[in-house]
């Protein structure tokens, strides 16, 4: 069975960094497109990275180039490195592992979330 436990979240204030991870069993990190998607209070999920199994990887404008996801397939662990936060980063960050086949890009990571964490809570203050 598939499981995905996120850690790394916590408070900062802004312009500050933190690094989530994401430990995954019962799925193979290496052979799937995954992802990291958010929840703030009042609204909608939010597809904020993916990382496809070649490596390749896409943003949501929000956040390109401040956050950084990446993978550790001998670990079987996903990453996301968020620098220069801003309070409106504020939100429940969860990991992803998207369906076989699905298009692996951040935009399309909320629909094609096959399974996903039980989510890790960042709070950037002003």
């Amino acid at each position: 069975q598939v499981q995905l436990v996120e850690s790394g979240g916590g408070s900062v204030q802004a312009g500050g960094s933190l690094r989530l991870s994401c430990a995954a069993s019962g799925y193979t990190t290496s052979s799937y497109c995954m992802g990291w998607f958010r929840l703030a209070p009042g609204q909608e999920r939010e597809g904020v990275a993916a990382i496809d199994s070649d490596g390749s990887t896409s943003y949501a404008d929000s956040v390109k180039g401040r956050f950084t996801i990446s993978k550790d397939n001998a670990k079987n662990t996903l990453y996301l490195q968020m620098n220069s936060l801003k309070p409106e980063d504020t939100a429940m960050y969860y990991c992803a592992a998207l369906y076989l086949g699905w298009v692996c890009r951040a935009s399309g990571v909320v629909d094609g979330s096959g399974y996903w964490g039980q989510g890790t809570q960042v709070t950037v203050s002003s």
